[in-house]
């Protein structure tokens, strides 16, 4: 008897005995969330720490489904090596790291390699290193501690184009969003002069002092000043409180 179509597709096995079959193949491939053609998912870490990223690829190694590609110490590093070999599904991005940390490396790697999705695996839980990976462009961001099941879900959900997250990450990520929604302050400019609301809009984007200072022709240390009037005026602390209070008051774009 002739295999079925699905059987032909899938290149399973089947073992009969009675009306039930086992299915092998692609059904594993599935199960693993692995690719169709059997390739696996292509991984590169970014972390600067010998022992965190030895716990990182002892973790992955657990992960049958996922390739780590290479690993690079700091930002800069994982630039060189993409430009020779960017065929990478994911990268494992800390934040702390010389050279170039993970936020800056993440707007370039987007720059440079759509394609590639970020996930951000970090010590970090603070609201603005979330915003700021969020603007950077990341996909996703989990904390160091997770589970190698939790970190293999949230690899191949970021692969998928998901948006991964670990549980108090994703709270703080709601609470950023809901945050501009509340009513108070509606349509009120806080005596923001027009160099002070450019320098607000530059923020929202995620871009840094040095680059602000060069896109207004300030020195860097011009732009800390403009942001400390900023957040007096606005009566915030940090850089996530101003951007939502100036987009909740239509002061930004």
């Amino acid at each position: 008897m002739k295999a079925s179509s699905l059987e032909r597709e899938r290149g399973c096995a089947r073992v009969h005995g009675g009306a039930a079959g086992v299915r092998l193949g692609y059904l594993l491939f599935d199960t693993l969330g692995l690719k169709r053609n059997g390739s696996m998912m292509r991984v590169v870490i970014a972390e600067d720490n010998p022992l965190a990223l030895q716990a990182i690829r002892q973790k992955l190694a657990l992960q049958p489904h996922v390739q780590v590609k290479f690993s690079a110490a700091h930002g800069h590093e994982l630039l060189t090596r993409l430009q020779r070999d960017s065929v990478v599904d994911v990268v494992l991005m800390d934040i702390q790291m010389p050279v170039m940390d993970g936020i800056a490396a993440t707007r370039e790697v987007k720059r440079l390699f759509p394609q590639i999705k970020i996930l951000m695996l970090t010590t970090f839980d603070d609201d603005d290193k979330i915003f700021e990976s969020i603007l950077a462009g990341a996909s996703g961001y989990l904390l160091k501690d997770e589970s190698d099941e939790a970190i293999g879900r949230a690899l191949t959900e970021t692969a998928e184009g998901g948006a991964a997250m670990s549980p108090a990450i994703a709270l703080k990520a709601l609470n950023l969003i809901r945050q501009p929604l509340t009513p108070h302050a509606i349509h009120h400019d806080f005596g923001l002069t027009p160099r002070e609301r450019a320098i607000l809009e530059q923020l929202k984007n995620g871009l840094t002092y040095e680059a602000i200072g060069a896109n207004l022709f300030i020195s860097p240390g011009t732009v800390r000043k403009h942001i400390q009037h900023i957040y007096h005026k606005l009566q915030v602390n940090n850089k996530v409180e101003a951007v939502q209070k100036a987009v909740a008051n239509r002061l930004v774009q």
